[in-house]
């Protein structure tokens, strides 16, 4: 809420301050400027309860800066533009000299930083000096051997800044995390946490550091005490961000995460929004994308829990987000071990998904559909799925979804409906093994919809994997009832190899429909 409330005009002018102060220095030859006693450090060091958040928002923003200023230098180094290297050479100096100072100035500065810090100096000022020489010279073989020592100097420059910076981020972190841990306020925590969260935003490195320095333990810490319930929400969220890297995850699991989350999600007194939260990180880290799995071992002792939660989140959910978060967890878990899939047939998940998807107040986007029709194709491997999604009139369900399309021009959107067409196709495929299933499907024209998807590019949004999809389905019909596809249709869509059919359908012309 403070950003919000910060004049548009004073924020421009603290922003024009970072820039105009470099130019005063090169023209002082990194002189510093004198200031009044009371705003020392002012660039660092703010007060009131937002300290933290502009200390390391301002970190992160002369980096970006220092950062911007070496990778010309690379490129302007590259083409020999000696005057433009110098110049900048110059510039990222003083940005550097500027941004140390005043760090140190604000914080007790560790001493393995300081030597890292007096080191980034020493080498600034060699590049700079190294720079200067190559302007009052035209001999060619002077300035290649200069390109080469310049290039390395400027390579270490860039990995020491880096891990200068990377060690000031761990002592701000350090800073918040200490506040999470030893505080009793629920506001003094709350804000911490917030800046945490804020950072996790700017990217895996940031995230890799947040984890290493503790944080995830920390947060735990609070999601085990009865006190601080209205903050598990807001940790959790921020658990969830920072398991988007491996180490994230490793340390979720030396605390025994798994089992707080299971805590969580089975406690009938715990918020809908903890809840949902808690499910956020369950999807997190059962991630297909994540390519260690070692910490499912002791997801798997919590499974049983875990899925009947999700399951009543979704039935009860009170709006899209917390559907969204509870049926991404429930998708990510059938993937990877089949017994999930049991316990949600077990628990009447395919009535509760079908249901689901008629309340718009629940399902209301395609990433939600995505999520479900996700759950439904692992489900449908298991041959007692066929049964109890007729039961379900879930045929109708799966056209419907196989007409899926976006409703704006966002890609994300757009990429969200072919997932849902593909895997509507892949699941009736599974599904058409049981002749009841396949008879039902051509009653209700599964045939023309799935053709039309095969020969006109427009209704699959070009994807070749909806393409794959529906051939597979439509195979998979024809295998079980020949008659219910034309002999043209046969010859091109059955008859050839698959290969031989995507090929035809991929390079077909809107015209040929």
């Amino acid at each position: 809420m403070h950003s919000l409330q910060v004049d548009s005009v004073q924020r421009w002018m603290e922003d024009l301050r970072h820039m105009t102060e470099v130019e005063c220095m090169c023209v002082l030859q990194a002189k510093p400027i004198g200031v009044e006693e009371d705003t020392q450090g002012e660039l660092i060091v703010a007060t009131g309860d937002h300290v933290a958040r502009n200390n390391l928002q301002t970190l992160l923003r002369r980096a970006l800066v220092v950062s911007t200023e070496l990778g010309k230098m690379f490129q302007r180094l590259e083409k020999g533009r000696w005057q433009r290297v110098h110049s900048t050479a110059v510039r990222a100096n003083c940005h550097v000299r500027s941004l140390v100072h005043e760090y140190s100035a604000a914080r007790n500065t560790p001493a393995e930083m300081q030597k890292y810090e007096k080191s980034l100096l020493e080498k600034c000022m060699e590049l700079t000096t190294i720079t200067e020489r190559c302007l009052h010279t035209e001999d060619e073989f002077f300035l290649k051997s200069m390109r080469e020592a310049i290039h390395e100097i400027l390579t270490d420059v860039s990995d020491s800044f880096s891990h200068m910076i990377d060690m000031a981020l761990a002592n701000e972190i350090q800073i918040l995390i200490r506040q999470i841990e030893s505080s009793d306020s629920v506001y003094t925590i709350g804000s911490a946490i917030s800046n945490l969260l804020s950072l996790t935003q700017d990217g895996p490195q940031l995230c890799r550091i947040i984890a290493k320095e503790g944080a995830v333990v920390a947060l735990f810490k609070i999601c085990r005490q009865d006190c601080f319930s209205d903050l598990y929400a807001h940790a959790l969220r921020t658990v969830a961000s920072i398991c988007c890297v491996e180490e994230g995850i490793n340390q979720l699991e030396k605390v025994d995460g798994i089992l707080c989350l299971a805590d969580i999600l089975t406690d009938e007194n715990s918020a809908e929004a903890a809840r949902a939260e808690a499910a956020a990180v369950v999807a997190q880290i059962t991630s297909p994308h994540h390519t260690s799995t070692q910490h499912l071992g002791s997801f798997l002792e919590s499974m049983q829990d875990i899925v009947t939660a999700l399951i009543q989140l979704c039935e009860s959910a009170s709006c899209g987000e917390v559907f969204l978060l509870a049926s991404a967890a429930l998708a990510n878990i059938t993937f990877f071990d089949s017994m999930a899939c049991e316990i949600l047939l077990q628990l009447n998940a395919i009535h509760i998904l079908f249901q689901s998807c008629k309340d718009r107040q629940r399902v209301d986007t395609p990433y939600s559909k995505d999520q479900v029709v996700t759950i439904l194709a692992n489900l449908s491997v298991l041959e007692q799925s066929s049964s109890e999604v007729l039961q379900e009139k879930g045929i109708e369900r799966l056209l419907q979804l196989l007409g899926e399309k976006p409703s704006s021009s966002s890609p994300s959107e757009g990429a969200a409906c072919e997932r849902v067409q593909q895997k509507a196709a892949v699941t009736l495929a599974r599904l058409s093994r049981d002749p009841d299933v396949a008879q039902t499907a051509i009653q209700l024209r599964a045939v023309p919809r799935l053709i039309e998807l095969c020969r006109s590019p427009a209704e699959r949004n070009n994807s070749d994997s909806v393409l794959v999809a529906c051939l597979a389905a439509l195979r998979r019909l024809a295998a079980g009832c020949p008659d219910s596809i034309e002999a043209a249709d046969h010859q091109q869509l059955i008859k050839p190899r698959l290969v031989d059919s995507f090929l035809l359908c991929s390079n077909m012309e809107e015209s040929f429909v």
